[in-house]
């Protein structure tokens, strides 16, 4: 059992969650994630590690309610518990120095740029995030990064913060007015493949970070296999970093949706709960933690 020593909202539907894990704090790095399990019978989620504090003994995680699972754990509160928290998991960012680099974050994709972009600082380089969202209130960890010495570039599509736009437009201006050595695209598939086309006619290093399309985490289901280089990869064991230029982006979002008749049923199904069903699915969650706990 793994406690939630903080929980907070900091977007519409996404929330940051402190939990306790002393192990997994300790041999963290940039890049790497954990499988969680809500509940003793619930599924697999990957989520990536957006910071840890080995002196505490934690490690902060970014989750979104999209589906079942993301839903129920978005509603947990400091004091409840997570079933399964195992890791670090997957290959630690390759952290070099590059003279600047560039991390660009779509979305929830930006809890997934921070530590990348923390650890690039770190290493001496000098760092530009550019962060996006639908609009102000999506635009994630923009003071957290600006407290590393990095600079930020909030994108917002409906222009209600920052540079109205896409990312990838606000990229193509910061390649042609700056000696760019690597670019770290981390979101949805379609924008880390438009990331990819910008800076491929300049040669420019580009990593892309496949999170959101794997599913188990420990490279049994198959079902975050991506083609790279003509090869066949699993995201989960062999990345989640992989050169973008050689990323298969087409074909990798056909596969990415396989999943999504299933996860809307499930999401159909913690719907159809009213009031008083979804309390109590929430009640037993917390039973069976405080339960398992005392013994």
């Amino acid at each position: 059992m793994y406690v939630i020593i903080e929980a907070e909202s900091i977007a519409p539907d996404v929330r940051r969650i402190v939990v306790a894990a002393p192990k997994i704090a300790k041999k963290h790095q940039a890049g790497q994630f954990v499988i969680v399990r809500v509940t003793p019978n619930g599924e697999r989620i990957p989520l990536t590690i957006a910071e840890s504090d080995p002196a505490v003994g934690s490690i902060t995680l970014f989750v979104q309610a999209i589906g079942r699972t993301t839903t129920l754990m978005s509603e947990l509160e400091a004091g409840d518990h997570l079933e399964d928290v195992a890791g670090p998991l997957g290959r630690a960012s390759e952290i070099e120095q590059y003279g600047t680099a560039v991390v660009v974050g779509g979305g929830l994709g930006t809890a997934i740029a921070y530590p990348i972009a923390r650890a690039l600082a770190e290493a001496g380089n000098r760092v530009i995030a550019i962060v996006g969202g639908r609009s102000r209130e999506y635009v994630l960890l923009e003071d957290q990064l600006a407290a590393h010495g990095i600079e930020v570039i909030p994108c917002t599509d409906d222009g209600s913060y920052g540079r109205k736009g896409f990312v990838t437009e606000a990229l193509a201006d910061v390649i042609e007015a700056e000696d760019v050595g690597v670019v770290f695209a981390t979101g949805p598939v379609p924008m880390m493949g438009a990331v990819a086309e910008v800076t491929r006619s300049k040669g420019i290093e580009t990593i892309a970070s496949l999170n959101p399309i794997m599913v188990d985490g420990t490279g049994m289901c198959g079902g975050c296999r991506v083609e790279v280089g003509g090869e066949t990869k699993f995201a989960c064991v062999d990345g989640p970093e992989f050169d973008a230029h050689q990323v298969d982006f087409q074909l990798l979002q056909r596969r990415n949706t396989s999943y999504r008749a299933f996860e809307a049923e499930r999401m159909d199904d913690l719907k159809s709960l009213d009031a008083e069903h979804h309390e109590q699915l929430l009640a037993e969650i917390r039973g069976a933690c405080k339960t398992e706990a005392a013994t």
